[in-house]
């Protein structure tokens, strides 16, 4: 409000304050009153795989500016371990997995929300893809060149566990290339297996292109042709249970625009 002309009487500057006492929304938590917007507000948790925390994080601060009535809270894990979660109930708005079987597992569970699976698709949106790729450590100790390289009686490598989407793909790339290879240890996520690399504990890792990217100069990727029969569709959706349904819709669709594709091709995802 501006500043109340001097010649004003003081009995029409104390009515003009009580007005604005009168006027001022009585707004609790989670209300657009909170931030005098109209735009969502509340806390809004999304369930999303490991491999797209970095860019999820990067867009969760550009939403939050955008829209400060909203907290965003990540649960970043293996996309089945996520998918378990939230068919037994834990409460989430988003969920984001990194492949389109994952997500099926949840419509068959809890379910997505009924309205927005009838405009977006039932099984989801797909929002980006992700590529394997042979991640080393940066000086490549074990003189790593293909896939064919991990199956050495010698090399230490780390896969992702079968049951979650890295670990699935990683079995259709081998099977492509006709290999069977043992790792030193099945890992809980991407993540986790990049860290082994990273950390030198293995020789080698297959993660995907985006975990390359993320690591920089810690580890070094190697393209490899049989990845391209096991490249991985991200698909996003709103819950059926959803506690934040409004936040949730405004978040898929800010990780739908030009933005969100921006950030996710910076990060190196694929377009779907």
């Amino acid at each position: 409000m501006r500043d109340a002309p001097s010649r004003l009487i003081p009995a029409l500057a104390a009515a003009a304050l009580a007005l604005t006492a009168c006027s001022a929304p009585d707004a609790g938590p989670g209300t657009a009153g909170e931030t005098g917007s109209e735009g969502p507000t509340g806390e809004l948790t999304v369930f999303a795989a490991a491999s797209l925390t970095d860019v999820f994080e990067d867009l969760a601060r550009e939403f939050e500016a955008a829209n400060p009535g909203v907290e965003v809270v990540f649960n970043f894990a293996g996309s089945s371990e996520l998918a378990a979660q939230i068919n037994s109930g834990a409460p989430a708005d988003v969920f984001a997995a990194a492949n389109t079987s994952t997500m099926d597992q949840v419509v068959e569970g809890e379910g997505l929300a009924p309205e927005w699976a009838g405009e977006h698709g039932a099984n989801g949106a797909v929002f980006a893809t992700n590529t394997l790729r042979i991640a080393v450590p940066a000086d490549n100790p074990a003189g790593i060149e293909d896939l064919g390289d991990l199956a050495g009686e010698d090399t230490a490598v780390a896969f992702c566990a079968e049951e979650v989407p890295c670990g699935a793909a990683t079995v259709t790339a081998l099977d492509a290339a006709g290999l069977d290879i043992t790792p030193v240890t099945y890992e809980e996520d991407v993540r986790a297996v990049l860290t082994k690399v990273e950390l030198g504990e293995v020789d080698a890792g297959l993660v995907y292109e985006t975990d390359v990217i993320a690591a920089g100069e810690a580890v070094t990727g190697i393209a490899f042709p049989e990845a391209d029969e096991a490249v991985n569709d991200y698909p996003i959706a709103l819950l059926a249970n959803a506690p934040a349904p409004d936040p949730a819709e405004a978040w898929i669709d800010f990780v739908l625009s030009g933005t969100g594709a921006e950030a996710l091709a910076g990060a190196g995802f694929g377009t779907p």
